[in-house]
């Protein structure tokens, strides 16, 4: 049996559940190991892709300080014991880490504990955790770093892929948190888009959801919004332009569903990483990136009126392939062997 482990974030867990799926699909058993807080139990607790879930209280240390930084350290090992229980219970010898805060007890537990551990870094700027981690770990798998692994992304992104003509729909994504600079964007864009007969779906996250949809009513727009679904692909799929932040597995399910975008990385990300995530689809001429300070109405209305949807949408659909999380998988069981 083997142990996914990683979250906090939807980017990250979309490659735990990617890579389980993969595990699952050759009669692997698979258990999750993530984080009480953040949106680890929201995707896994009832999921039926793993066979047990654990959700640790483990919590972020890089952002602390001092004695805080301290006591976060402290629980990530005394986390770690934990999992050695889970280990021995399960007869864990190999452990996948994701990434994110989520991932520290059992990565750390995999190093004291003497299990195979192999790293998946989903950004462009490795996170620090994984820069602690990446001596001790059998196998390293990045989009970005060579040798370069296509991004696992679930199938599902790809039967929605097609060339993109004509502008009739737009999808705003502020990622399952809600970003308000997207929505507030969204909002401020509403009423022309309207008046040029497109339609709008906006992704705006719980936490605004009232608000954003009250708005919409008050501007007359008759726009989709909602604030999460596990069926993300479908919108995409009804999409044919995104504004959209820049989470690594969020620009790569773009990717595989071909559909053009104008990336506004988020700009207190660490390392700036949202940036340097979709920095490659620039340089190829797949995809736009804006920074919060260079946008506003004028210029944005522009860009969007005059992108060249069916020359982009061509493009996406050469930049990834669809065996990412089969070939990760391969060489995770092909290296354990030796």
């Amino acid at each position: 049996m083997i142990v996914v482990t990683g979250g906090g974030t939807g980017g990250h867990l979309a490659i735990a559940k990617a890579l389980a799926s993969e595990l699952n699909s050759r009669k692997i058993k698979v258990i999750f190991i993530g984080s009480s807080a953040g949106q680890d139990k929201m995707w896994f607790e009832n999921s039926k892709i793993f066979e047990a879930t654990y959700f640790l209280n483990s919590n972020a240390v890089v952002n602390k300080r001092g004695f805080s930084k301290l006591k976060s350290l402290i629980n990530i090992i005394k986390l770690a014991f934990k999992c050695k229980k889970i280990f021995k219970k399960h007869n864990i010898n190999l452990v996948i880490s994701v990434g994110g805060y989520s991932a520290a007890p059992a990565a750390f537990g995999a190093i004291m504990w003497n299990k195979k551990l192999y790293i998946h870094e989903q950004n462009a700027v490795i996170g620090r955790l994984n820069l602690i981690l990446k001596p001790f770990a059998k196998g390293f798998f990045s989009s970005y770093f060579e040798p370069k692994f296509d991004y696992p992304v679930d199938e599902k992104f790809f039967s929605v892929s097609r060339i993109r003509h004509d502008l009739k729909t737009i999808l705003f994504l502020g990622g399952s948190q809600g970003a308000n600079f997207i929505n507030t964007l969204a909002l401020n864009l509403a009423k022309s888009l309207d008046r040029d007969g497109i339609k709008i779906i906006h992704q705006c996250g719980q936490k605004e959801y009232e608000a954003i949809s009250k708005k919409y009513k008050e501007l007359g727009v008759n726009a989709e919004v909602f604030a999460f679904s596990k069926e993300i692909d479908s919108f995409m799929n009804r999409a044919d332009f995104c504004i959209s932040r820049a989470g690594a597995s969020t620009i790569w399910e773009l990717c595989a569903a071909s559909l053009p975008t104008l990336f506004i990385p988020f700009p207190y990300a660490a390392n700036n990483h949202q940036f340097y995530n979709a920095k490659f689809l620039q340089e190829q001429g797949a995809g736009i990136i804006l920074k919060e300070s260079e946008i506003n109405a004028d210029n944005l209305l522009d860009i969007i009126y005059n992108i060249d949807l069916e020359s982009i949408s061509q493009k996406l659909m050469n930049l990834i392939d669809k065996n990412g999380s089969k070939v990760i998988i391969d060489k995770i069981l092909q290296n354990s062997k030796e």
